[in-house]
């Protein structure tokens, strides 16, 4: 067996015992339910972060249609950050 082999089942038996231990086991349960309010909390602020991202890119990109049409460069060029349209996976 080659050492990328071996890391994969080391790892995989690691994730395994973790994922055994979480779900079949009491004490594992109970860690699970005071760990998922906190998942909660950093998955809302993950969007929120996102959603401040994407109000940035626009300004950003309004600044920069603001200064194009100030120096009086005709041309349409691509916006420089295009609002992302991605959906929210939480």
């Amino acid at each position: 067996m080659d050492d990328k082999a071996v890391a994969a089942t080391i790892v995989g038996a690691v994730i395994g015992g973790m994922a055994g231990y979480l779900f079949f086991t009491n004490r594992g349960r109970e860690l699970r339910r005071q760990i998922e309010p906190a998942l909660d909390d950093i998955a809302r602020e993950l969007n929120s972060f996102r959603v401040t991202m994407q109000r940035a890119a626009g300004v950003a990109n309004e600044g920069w249609k603001l200064l194009n049409e100030t120096l009086g460069d005709g041309g349409q060029q691509p916006p420089r950050y295009p609002a992302a349209h991605q959906t929210s996976p939480f």
